[in-house]
């Protein structure tokens, strides 16, 4: 079998990593093309896949309307050059059309709902879209749910053990407490005209954090000058293992906030819209805490994580979280090599039977 896989966010790196690695080790041929964003390249070199560039991320919806455009049209040359069975990518319109073109089958994994933009001009040329079971919206008869979410491809037990080592880098010893604050850019297609956590929330809760434990932030965009002493400089595939051995994450990531859950970490999530999984992920497992950003639930957000800090058995409470989690959830590794060996079979399968149940394929077995 021959896939194509476009990677256009650092986030979709890790979800297909392990998924990469399979089906080469089980004889498949995989591509890869990718955007330049944020980390995505970096990340991709450092865990040794070769790769062809296709575009840099823009900002603004015309600018990305048109990088849209011109990635489709590369994603297709260089498809109909390697002529792939299944083409796979993240709510990426540039698979979806390229492949509606070339007449092949395109698996979209989606699991933000507010994407609306991007939803419209990628669900109507997808072959199949692939969405976490607690997905909030209906999106038809080409939906596929599986019982998981993205971030179990590379955070399940059977693909991610902690390092410790990471925390030496940052004079650090296991059991000490620390909290993890993330801000992101605000660039993404889907936070297009949006804003995050104002300067005064940053500052008072950064104040107040410290009085906890030491606080080290990670972000997208450049930082004050007064935070700058703040700024994370572990290398950036280390920061999974910085999040497992974390006391608290705030800050305006839903990924790493559900990445966080997945480890048995407790988050705070401020956002102006939420997600079906991070939804679940304090519904189901109290481990995410959603805010939204308008002024009193920042202030609240801080008061929450505040709270949390407070209780010395936070970090025990919270792997005790996770194993209910993990025996609730699937290796989404393991499902998406099952659900591509056998499509489309796979698909026919997941629609007659609702789906849950076939996503429990072990990884080295081609049927569930």
């Amino acid at each position: 079998m021959r896939l194509l896989i476009d990677m256009g966010h650092p986030g979709h790196v890790h979800l297909f990593k392990n998924f990469i690695r399979e089906m080469r080790y089980r004889g498949h041929e995989v591509k890869i093309t990718a955007r330049d964003k944020e980390i995505t390249l970096q990340l991709l070199r450092r865990y040794g896949f070769n790769f062809v560039q296709t575009g840099s991320g823009k900002t603004g919806n015309t600018n990305l309307i048109w990088e849209w455009i011109s990635r489709s049209i590369e994603v297709f040359k260089i498809s109909r050059k390697f002529r792939p069975d299944i083409l796979l990518g993240v709510g990426n319109p540039s698979i979806a059309h390229a492949a509606m073109m070339l007449r092949k089958p395109s698996v979209i994994f989606t699991d933000t709902e507010h994407a609306k933009f991007g939803n419209r001009v990628t669900f109507p040329f997808a072959s199949v879209i692939c969405t976490p079971s607690c997905y909030c919206d209906d999106i038809g008869p080409k939906q596929v749910r599986y019982n998981g979410y993205h971030e179990l491809a590379y955070l399940h037990p059977n693909h991610f053990i902690p390092n410790p080592a990471v925390l030496t880098e940052l004079d650090l010893a296991e059991g000490d407490p620390f909290i993890i604050v993330r801000f992101v850019s605000w660039q993404a297609s889907h936070d297009v005209g949006q804003h995050g956590l104002t300067l005064d929330t940053k500052r008072k809760a950064i104040h107040e954090f410290e009085k906890y434990g030491r606080v080290f932030i990670t972000s997208e965009k450049p930082l004050p000058d007064e935070f700058e002493n703040y700024r994370i400089s572990v290398s950036p595939e280390k920061m999974h293992d910085l999040l497992y051995y974390a006391t608290l994450l705030y800050g305006e990531s839903a990924t790493m906030a559900s990445e966080c859950a997945v480890l048995g970490t407790h988050a705070i999530f401020c956002d102006f819209a939420g997600r079906g999984y991070t939804d679940e992920e304090e519904r189901e497992y109290d481990l995410v805490y959603n805010f939204k950003l308008d002024g009193l639930s920042q202030t609240e957000s801080i008061q929450k994580a505040l709270e949390l800090l407070q209780d010395p058995d936070l970090k025990e409470k919270g792997r005790e979280k996770r194993k209910r989690l993990l025996s609730d959830k699937v290796d989404v590794t393991a499902f998406l090599v099952w659900f591509i060996v056998n499509y489309p079979q796979s698909f026919t399968m997941m629609k007659e039977h609702s789906g849950v149940q076939y996503s429990c394929a072990s990884i080295s077995g081609d049927t569930p």
